[in-house]
């Protein structure tokens, strides 16, 4: 317990989902969270149970002035913001040559533009507080391709991309930037997906509270030397080629 005690972390795409998880674990490792997202039944619901130590924002993360006013809601709230989690995003699937072009702008602006935003109006704040650590939710799909999720792919190789040189910059502030690169997590966005099709070594699909480890760990002090670090939470699904491999013989 106690893992991220008073740090103020505000969490985008938060209302349920891996959102949800992340924002459950932070209050109950001692943060106090602002929960943003466009679904505000849910989000107002989360914030609710969560009581004193949380509250929702409705936050279009596409917008800049919503993230305008997110950032001064946390600082309002709780005085100052130390950690943020880029997690909102969106998904479709579509052959390339039927992809439709609204959809894939729609995908981007919420995917990458939303991170970008982010970075860029949490940073001051960030500074103000003497220091902090940013957390972009990217894929296995920013590590590599995926027929049909041509948005996301791109989308998701571009967060890979920009929490690099985001690190470069903020670093002299005090401030770490990192992704996490979740594989097939159990989410309504995954729930008409089987696992088994997928060439899992460790044979699953994650649980949400899986990468909220990673998040809490990121955004705690126990990862003050990574800064433009990937972490991948995929159960072993990007490490090689499948191939069946008989089993070693018994020694007795």
């Amino acid at each position: 317990m106690g893992r991220v005690n008073e740090k103020v972390v505000l969490v985008t795409g938060g209302a349920q989902g891996m959102g949800a998880a992340h924002a459950r674990l932070l209050v109950a490792e001692g943060a106090k969270v602002v929960i943003t997202d466009i679904l505000h039944k849910e989000g107002e619901v989360l914030a609710a149970e969560l009581g004193t130590s949380a509250i929702y924002v409705r936050q279009d993360v596409a917008q800049p002035e919503d993230w305008c006013q997110a950032i001064a809601a946390a600082e309002s709230k709780f005085g100052a913001l130390h950690g943020l989690v880029n997690n909102a995003g969106i998904a479709s699937m579509a052959p390339i040559e039927q992809f439709p072009l609204e959809q894939w702008k729609k995908t981007l602006a919420v995917n990458l533009t939303g991170v970008f935003l982010g970075m860029q109006t949490a940073l001051p704040a960030m500074r103000r507080a003497g220091g902090g650590s940013i957390v972009n939710i990217s894929s296995i799909e920013g590590l590599r391709g995926t027929a049909g999720l041509h948005a996301d792919v791109a989308s998701k190789f571009g967060v890979r991309g920009i929490t690099k040189s985001a690190a470069l910059e903020a670093a002299a502030s005090g401030v770490r930037v990192n992704s996490i690169h979740p594989g097939l997590i159990n989410t309504r966005m995954t729930e008409n997906f089987e696992p088994s099709s997928f060439p899992i070594p460790l044979g699953r699909a994650a649980e949400p509270q899986e990468v909220s480890r990673a998040v809490l760990f990121l955004l705690s002090d126990e990862s003050s030397y990574l800064t433009g670090s990937e972490i991948v939470v995929d159960g072993g699904l990007t490490i090689g080629v499948p191939h069946t491999c008989p089993a070693p013989a018994k020694i007795f």
